[in-house]
């Protein structure tokens, strides 16, 4: 479904990848072979911290509707609307997988 490809900071491809599902299961393949790659440049891209993006987006993807994900980076305030609204209608939970990363290094560079 291209998670991992949001995940490692592909966005344009990963909707490629969740709308085509995996480039019609050849990208999957291909994919073996790119992901080590798409590893080592997102570690140079991002910074590490005390948020860890792992948790982060294990938090988005099977809890992103409740908004937990924003709770556990410390947005209280869009984290109780996530949980009011559904995610805000998962408009913010399809939001959030386009700009986690980002939103995680800010806060690792915050904090650091």
């Amino acid at each position: 479904m291209g998670a991992h490809r949001f995940y490692y900071g592909r966005q344009i491809t990963g909707v490629i990848w969740f709308f085509t599902l995996g480039l019609l299961f050849i990208g999957w393949f291909v994919d073996l072979f790119l992901i080590p790659g798409m590893d080592r440049d997102a570690d140079f891209k991002y910074q590490s911290g005390e948020t860890d993006y792992s948790v982060a987006w294990l938090l988005l993807t099977f809890l992103g509707v409740f908004g937990i994900h924003r709770f556990y980076m410390g947005k209280w305030l869009s984290g109780l609307l996530y949980l009011l609204t559904g995610g805000l209608f998962l408009l913010g939970v399809l939001y959030d997988f386009l700009t986690l990363n980002e939103q995680v290094d800010t806060l690792n560079r915050q904090q650091a």
